[in-house]
């Protein structure tokens, strides 16, 4: 064999030793990947807490407690991390509790890891609540238990429309622990103590509009957030609030502002009349509003939209500039029927 053909051999050999070997890494990454229970990874300025148990709706063990408190306290003292993201692998849950079964099965092999695990998740709920960087958690999907409790003590808790909020331990001959005798009694009005004795499940907006949430991002839009939140350079807690707050979805904002005026004002003076003077108040408002242009334009944008629905089930084709123009709605204040409606 000439030079030549040698050193043909030769490289042969190296591009086979180094395939091999970047085989054996992927090999070995997979497997760490398929058997960590929890993510930890640095990404752009924040530290990402990935749940990855998503065949069992990411439960929490007593080993991913410890991972999570850990890295949280490091991160904490991190100058280079200015927030910290926690999520749940998968779409159907961000955390639906902890492994109960497990728990059960515990009682008379190892009262130890009961004692360990309800101690150090406590400690860790109070880590979270205590955090000196920007906590940032994603709530989509099943939110249950101990997934609340490594969420609602967080700064900012985002939920979207398939988020599913519930403390149900009193099904289980439990109670609504991780905290709940600290957040729950502190909901509007009685809700949390309704929430904690009945087990009852908050869907969508609602875990929002009940104050678990403090956001709400549709779920096609939570991927962008979290890459503009790790695209931010050094932020502040303020510069965080700000990218929250872009995504955030506000019903109030696409209604009729004339309308919102209206009707506050007619609950206020509604609240101290009798039925029929309501009514009688409630026939001039609508005259107000007939002589008026958000009720017609308002009729126009509702019946365009619903034959823009029409043409996009049949043809995919429709301009984006349509649709855009759809969502736009007449802001235009009337000052003479706000005053109409109150005298």
């Amino acid at each position: 064999m000439g030079l030549q053909g040698l050193c043909r051999l030769m490289s042969r050999f190296n591009s086979y030793k180094r395939t091999n070997i970047i085989l054996q890494h992927l090999k070995m990454s997979n497997h760490t990947d398929a058997a960590a229970e929890v993510l930890l990874e640095r990404k752009g300025c924040a530290g990402v807490i990935t749940l990855n148990r998503p065949r069992f709706l990411n439960t929490l063990t007593l080993g991913m407690i410890r991972q999570i408190y850990a890295q949280l306290k490091k991160w904490e003292q991190d100058p280079k991390t200015f927030l910290i993201i926690i999520k749940g692998a998968g779409e159907k849950a961000f955390c639906a509790g902890g492994d109960i079964r497990a728990l059960s099965e515990a009682r008379n092999t190892n009262q130890k890891m009961l004692q360990d695990l309800f101690r150090e998740e406590y400690i860790l709920n109070n880590a979270i609540d205590s955090c000196q960087k920007p906590y940032i958690a994603l709530i989509h999907g099943i939110t249950m238990g101990g997934g609340v409790g490594v969420s609602v003590h967080g700064q900012f808790r985002v939920a979207t429309e398939k988020s599913v909020f519930a403390m149900p331990e009193t099904a289980i001959g439990l109670f609504p622990d991780v905290g709940g005798g600290y957040f729950l009694p502190r909901l509007q009005g009685k809700l949390g103590y309704f929430l904690a004795l009945t087990g009852f499940r908050l869907k969508g907006r609602d875990v929002y509009t009940a104050g678990i949430a403090t956001h709400f991002v549709d779920f096609e839009k939570l991927g962008m957030l979290e890459e503009d939140l790790l695209a931010l350079k050094s932020p502040s807690k303020e510069n965080i609030a700000d990218v929250l707050e872009t995504y955030h979805a506000k019903v109030i904002k696409k209604m009729s502002p004339t309308s919102l005026k209206i009707t506050l004002r007619q609950l206020m003076e509604g609240s101290s009349k009798t039925l029929p003077e309501v009514l009688i108040m409630e026939y001039r408002l609508s005259q107000a509003c007939m002589k008026g242009h958000d009720f017609h334009e308002g009729v126009r944008a509702a019946e365009a939209f619903e034959r823009c629905l029409c043409s996009l089930a049949k043809s995919p084709e429709v301009p984006a500039l349509l649709l855009s123009r759809l969502g736009e709605t007449p802001a235009m204040v009337n000052p003479a029927i706000y005053h109409f409606a109150c005298t």
